[in-house]
């Protein structure tokens, strides 16, 4: 595997937690260092996923792959629906919650890189390097999450109490499409 496919695979693994980042970021007022924490826990997680598929060399390969879609379903749909409703009761001005949890956060990250540890035994079978794609992978993430954040915080404010309702309808499209 050459490096631009390894960009490229990174690139593709990012695209759920940039989707999630965005959510967030339109949702709360996600300050610079929430912003840097998104992208670090999401860009961490992306990286270590495929190290760890690819170290276990297959030993819960059947079961990530079973139960990732579920599992990424009821973080993220547990999480969107949470938004929705706060979004629903609170009443429509320009002001965002404050922040997000340490624990959504956590919670965001591992079912957004799920589907990186099957990657890993991919990489695995192909004798890929594994040290400098799950670094190239946590990098990509890490950017493209950054970009998102960015994003999300220049657009939420207009729209006012609106963003939390878009952002969680994003983390449901994004739960939903894990186990089409």
């Amino acid at each position: 595997m050459t490096l631009p496919e390894i960009l490229l695979l990174g690139i593709g693994l990012s695209m759920d937690a940039a989707g999630v980042t965005i959510a967030n970021a339109l949702a709360y007022r996600c300050e610079k260092r929430e912003q840097l924490t998104m992208a670090l826990l999401f860009g961490g997680f992306q990286g270590l996923m495929p190290l760890l598929g690819y170290l276990t060399g297959g030993l819960f390969a059947a079961l990530v792959h079973r139960f990732s879609g579920p599992v990424t379903l009821a973080a993220l749909g547990f999480v969107g629906g949470k938004m929705i409703l706060e979004g629903c009761r609170a009443p429509q001005t320009a002001d965002r919650p404050q922040s997000l949890t340490p624990a959504t956060l956590l919670l965001q990250a591992v079912a957004t890189s799920i589907d990186a540890f099957a990657v890993g035994l991919s990489l695995l079978a192909l004798e890929v390097p594994i040290a400098k794609a799950s670094a190239l992978i946590a990098l990509t993430t890490l950017l493209c999450s950054l970009t998102a954040a960015r994003l999300g915080r220049r657009f939420g404010p207009a729209l006012g109490g609106k963003a939390q309702l878009l952002g969680g309808v994003i983390l449901l499209l994004i739960a939903f499409k894990a186990v089409l």
